[in-house]
């Protein structure tokens, strides 16, 4: 019985310290690096303070935001240590609720858009972090961003269109606006009309 527990535990404490630290250690090392941004999580700054990251949604709220789509994740919306989707299917009495909702508080929010509400506005991605919106979902909010910050529609769009990402190589995926990005360059002075570049910030949407 010796002679058997012995290579036992010595493959076990091998592959415990190449597994449990040599590995971690090497692939930390080198993430930090070759991409210490993407390693750090990808964090975005304002004036050196970070205030998301480009890879998690947040849920905005504010009217003179965008909003991002929603989130299924618990206990708390875009919770990015416990990513996941609802799993309810189109059928589903809370999905359909949850979906009513949704679209009824987009309503109240801008009683006098009659547009059809753009789809990944009112249903939450399958990881629930997604940052993303689609070109259409940024437009549809676009008046009531602009009738909040009392800019000119134009302007707010014009915004869109800068924040869009297009496909990569024109083909692959699809185009997108990143809400925060977006969200940021609202609040800069340059895209705010006079006096009110002081009040918008992104701590007001908390």
């Amino acid at each position: 019985m010796p002679s058997t527990i012995r290579p036992v535990l010595a493959v076990f404490a091998a592959l415990t310290l190449l597994c449990g630290l040599a590995y971690p250690l090497a692939v930390t090392s080198l993430a930090q690096l070759l991409m210490p941004h993407q390693a750090g999580g990808s964090l975005v700054e304002r004036q050196g303070q970070p205030v998301g990251s480009s890879l998690v949604g947040q849920a905005f709220t504010a009217p003179r935001y965008f909003w991002g789509r929603p989130s299924a994740t618990a206990p708390m919306p875009n919770n990015a240590s416990g990513s996941g989707g609802a799993n309810q299917g189109p059928l589903n009495p809370a999905l359909q609720e949850a979906v009513a909702a949704r679209i009824a508080a987009l309503r109240a929010a801008d009683p006098g858009n009659p547009a059809p509400v753009p789809v990944d506005l009112v249903t939450a991605s399958a990881s629930g972090l997604d940052p993303h919106i689609s070109p259409a979902a940024a437009r549809y909010q676009a008046g009531r961003v602009a009738a909040a910050r009392k800019l000119p529609r134009e302007r707010v769009l014009q915004l869109v269109e800068a924040h869009t990402e297009r496909p990569w190589l024109g083909v692959f995926g699809e185009a997108r606006v990143h809400v925060l990005a977006l969200n940021l360059a609202l609040d800069t002075p340059a895209a705010m009309a006079p006096g009110l570049a002081h009040q918008a910030r992104i701590a007001d949407t908390r």
